[in-house]
């Protein structure tokens, strides 16, 4: 190590010595029994521990006889919160970010906290554990080890639609997270822009009713008609796969599907082929308009 490096690093030291440090602390997803022992180790020391939700990680304290005093850390309060999380560092205190379920920082607020804390110089020690994430990846079986992951789709349909059109040619496997109010329609938008592609479907992992899915889209959307779904999921969709030029005959055809269908304007339409088969956006758009002139 060069003397300029090393002294960097003693000033670095010295900068934050006097200053808390932040924990980043996995909790368990469903099955208390996945919380690592360092992590109860590091509850139970800190000064103050950020929860996204006091009432719920309340719980898992009790359950492990640990009486630090909480403060809350939800989305809404983020930026609030973060400075109030900050002075306490800078001021010697120690500091433990847990989320509801998992690690934090991963689809769930933590993020800011982070980026702020790494700005201030204040030292952060991750205390890995449960990840819905990787515990998903683990039985996904994906040879290749490459994957894509997006979290939460937008709850909007527009911009959820968006999303799945600029991943429609992906190759790669790809990772959502997904509420059980919105599964369903998440599926269906899906189906209709991805295709039938491979599904692997986890829900309620680590719980009593854990349940892990491996089918077709289409088959899973059958399976869930008039069907309440609870918990949470991780769905793992197949990427795209390689496929051979479409003519201009299909094009035509797609088109008279669409406009027949009367579910898609001109313009959705067009976006939607183009973005499906690569396609140049004009030559798709003259074909168009000629199928919507003679309707």
């Amino acid at each position: 190590m060069s003397r300029k490096r090393k002294n960097n690093d003693q000033k670095t030291l010295k900068a934050s010595s006097s200053r808390g440090t932040l924990y980043v602390v996995a909790t368990p997803i469903g099955n208390l029994e996945d919380i690592t022992l360092r992590a109860l180790r590091t509850l139970k020391e800190v000064d103050l521990i950020a929860a996204e939700d006091t009432r719920h990680t309340r719980k898992l304290l009790t359950h492990f006889g640990i009486s630090t005093p909480l403060l809350s850390y939800y989305k809404e309060k983020e930026q609030e919160r973060t400075a109030v999380i900050i002075n306490k560092l800078q001021e010697g205190q120690n500091v433990a970010l847990v989320s509801d379920a998992g690690t934090p920082g991963i689809s769930d607020p933590g993020s800011i906290l982070v980026q702020n804390a790494v700005a201030e110089n204040i030292r952060i020690e991750p205390i890995p554990g449960p990840s819905s994430l990787t515990a998903a990846l683990s039985v996904a079986g994906i040879h290749d080890n490459t994957f894509v992951f997006i979290g939460f789709a937008p709850s909007r349909k527009k911009q959820r639609q968006d999303l799945l059109l600029s991943l429609s040619q992906e190759k790669k496997h790809m990772v959502f997270f997904e509420a059980p109010h919105r599964l369903q329609s998440f599926l269906q938008d899906c189906f209709t822009i991805l295709g039938d592609r491979k599904l692997l479907w986890c829900r309620e992992l680590t719980k009593m009713h854990e349940e892990l899915t491996r089918d077709y889209l289409s088959s899973i959307l059958s399976s869930l008609e008039d069907k309440k779904t609870k918990g949470e999921s991780v769905l793992i969709i197949s990427g795209a796969e390689d496929e051979p030029q479409i003519s201009e005959t299909e094009i035509k055809e797609l088109l008279i599907a669409y406009e027949k269908s009367g579910k898609l304007s001109l313009k959705d339409a067009v976006q939607m082929i183009t973005k499906a088969h690569n396609l140049s956006r004009s030559v798709v758009y003259r074909l168009a308009l000629k199928i919507w002139k003679t309707s």
